[in-house]
């Protein structure tokens, strides 16, 4: 998920959040799945259910186009596409390449394990035995290939290019050397989701081949699959860069540029339905080997045990390179992709010996509707062709109030200033009266959900098949994990109410600023005395620092919409605004020096109020920059 993305789920958390405040009714559970027989997994029938499903879902969607790639038997039953690539031009599966985004991770963990089955990689030893260059770590623990392959080396998250609109080749040593994201978490024990992770992966294998990471995949995975319609590189070789689709923010919006990925084995990939398809069967072991079948045995597997996670291990977890994600009671592992106009996803059946992959090439109208369709794809592909039953029964007294709270996700800016979006991007849990919990917005699907205990530390969802594992550590809630690379952390009531606190101190220096020319007005016009000179020049200062504090909070707001919206904010601007946050601050101490001045000379109950009020909204905004790190010397993103 790109910073885009990001920004847009945490708008719709907020909005959760609001809905949930007003009231606290559980949303309706939807209907227990009951499996039919399974339809035929034949090219015939497989083209008949994508023609009945796709095009209407492109256009209610406001999606230019898909391609798809379905493989099972042994061979490619269909690759297709929908829609136009480009306008007047139609989506050519054999042709048209599309970005695929974070599937591209996949693509990276093949060539560590390619390594490691070579016996050149260890995927147990500190990577700073292959690194030439150090990481700052927070934890004496080792950091592995292993952890950067299941998004648990605890690295925060990161913005600061992410994926830009224009670009050149990119320096993959510099782009992970180079401020990289504090490691907030203790590798092994919380997933969160890293594209700096698997990009050091990927760099590792730059460094043990001894040749650049998109020459590796091509002479290594690419060449040997025929995938001549595919590339890591960023601009797209020659031959390729006129058959790529364009993105789109929606159908009916202008094409959008090439999208340079910051460190391209997190995201780089560009492929065509045909491509993806070879490389799906030969993850099924058919055709050409890239891995022997013990190895993709133990990509498929689950990568860490609860000797590590403890009880997130309860859960889906991650592989070597994949997530879990098990649909009716069949084995399935995947993967998404997201930039900021593809919108792609991927599931393999290893013991089925089938697989589906689907890229769209517009965001659409609603901004996250590619979340809906694509696990909605993905679910009738297991419903018609591999249906089942999971089972699972509900525990007696659950602990659904221990639960119930207000959290914020793991993967996100602990450090930096972009650490505030955490207030805007909430998740709330409600405990209701028959002991299952609900969300109003689920945080993997953003949408309504309701959960059901069926094991100490494990929920499942009602009629459907997502597991939550929770962590419990001195009878408090720890963390709760969700797709495999997430946890939910709880935030904690002081934090909690910074948002509200710091609104109403803006309303309040906002008023005393519009009040004091409004005050002179009316002074002037009535011809009232105004007030003696008595502590004028704190007065004075006072209003500074409230205009300051404004100011710098309306300079922030500027700053994240340019961070979020990958348009880099220069240091110089940053650095302004900081310097409108500390005068702000400092005006703490002419307003002490004004209520202390007041409270000498009798100035009345209104003046020692009104300054009381200021000097606290003052004291509320300059904790908020503290809390955020908004005065920190440090202005990574």
């Amino acid at each position: 998920m790109t910073a885009r993305h990001l920004a847009a789920a945490a708008a719709l958390a907020a909005v959760a959040v609001l809905a949930t405040a007003c009231g606290s009714a559980a949303p309706a559970a939807p209907d227990p799945h009951v499996p039919d027989a399974p339809e035929a997994l034949t090219a015939a029938n497989v083209d008949a259910w994508l023609d009945e499903t796709l095009p209407g879902m492109l256009e209610a969607e406001g999606i230019a186009g898909a391609s798809v790639a379905v493989v099972g038997g042994g061979e490619v039953l269909t690759t297709r596409g929908f829609g136009t690539a480009a306008p007047g031009t139609p989506v050519d599966p054999a042709d048209t390449l599309f970005r695929p985004g974070s599937i591209s991770k996949v693509f990276t963990a093949t060539a560590v394990m390619q390594l490691v089955e070579a016996g050149e990689l260890d995927l147990d030893a500190d990577v700073a035995a292959y690194l030439d260059f150090e990481i700052e770590r927070n934890y004496p623990d080792d950091l592995t290939l292993r952890h950067l392959l299941s998004h648990t080396a605890g690295f925060e998250e990161r913005v600061a290019g992410l994926i830009g609109l224009d670009g050149e080749e990119v320096d993959l040593r510099a782009a992970l050397a180079t401020d990289p994201p504090e490691q907030v978490f203790r590798p092994g024990t919380t997933p969160s989701y890293s594209n700096y992770g698997n990009a050091l992966a990927g760099y590792i294998v730059e460094r043990v081949s001894g040749v650049p990471f998109e020459e590796y995949i091509e002479a290594n995975l690419l060449q040997p699959l025929g995938m001549d319609s595919s590339s890591f590189r960023q601009p797209l070789p020659a031959d390729l860069a006129g058959r790529v689709s364009e993105g789109y923010d929606d159908a009916g919006g202008p094409a959008q540029p090439f999208e340079y990925v910051g460190t391209p084995p997190a995201g780089a990939l560009s492929a065509t339905a045909d491509d993806m398809a070879k490389f799906m069967l030969s993850q099924l072991g058919v055709g050409t080997q890239l891995l022997e079948a013990a190895t993709r045995e133990q990509m498929f597997s689950p990568a860490l045990e609860a000797d590590s996670l403890g009880a997130f291990a309860e859960a889906p977890r991650m592989t070597l390179g994949w997530f879990q994600e098990d649909q009716n009671g069949h084995r399935v592992v995947g993967h998404g992709g997201d930039t900021n106009f593809f919108h792609s996803h991927l599931n393999l059946y290893p013991e089925d010996g089938a697989g589906i992959y689907v890229s769209f090439n517009s965001t659409g109208t609603s901004g996250t509707a590619t979340i809906g369709l694509r696990s909605g794809l993905m679910r009738d592909f297991a419903d018609r062709y591999f249906p089942g039953e999971t089972a699972s029964t509900a525990v007696e007294g659950s602990n659904a109030e221990l639960l119930a709270g207000t959290y914020h996700s793991s993967r996100g800016f602990h450090s930096t200033f972009l650490s505030a979006l955490d207030l805007f991007s909430t998740t709330e849990i409600t405990a209701l009266d028959d002991g299952r919990i609900a969300f109003e917005a689920d945080p993997g699907t953003l949408e309504p959900a309701v959960y059901e205990q069926v094991g100490p530390d494990l929920w499942r969802e009602v009629g459907g098949e997502r597991l939550l594992a929770v962590r419990v550590e001195g009878g408090e809630v720890t963390g709760i994990v969700h797709d495999a690379a997430f946890t939910l952390l709880p935030m904690d009531v002081e934090r909690r109410l910074q948002l509200p606190l710091t609104i109403g101190a803006l309303a309040v220096l906002l008023f005393g600023l519009l009040a004091w020319p409004a005050g002179a007005l009316y002074r002037k016009l009535r011809r009232r005395p105004g007030p003696g000179p008595e502590g004028r020049r704190w007065r004075v200062l006072v209003r500074i620092a409230a205009a300051c504090s404004v100011l710098a909070i309306a300079g922030w707001a500027a700053v994240v919409m340019l961070a979020m919206g990958l348009q880099d904010p220069s240091a110089a601007l940053i650095r302004a605004v900081q310097v409108l946050q500390l005068a702000g601050a400092l005006g703490l101490v002419p307003a002490v020096v004004r209520l202390v001045g007041e409270i000498r000379r009798r100035a009345g109950w209104r003046a020692v109020t009104g300054t009381v009020v200021t000097l606290l909204a003052l004291g509320a905004v300059a904790d908020f920059a503290i809390e955020f790190q908004l005065l920190s010397p440090n202005i990574s993103y």
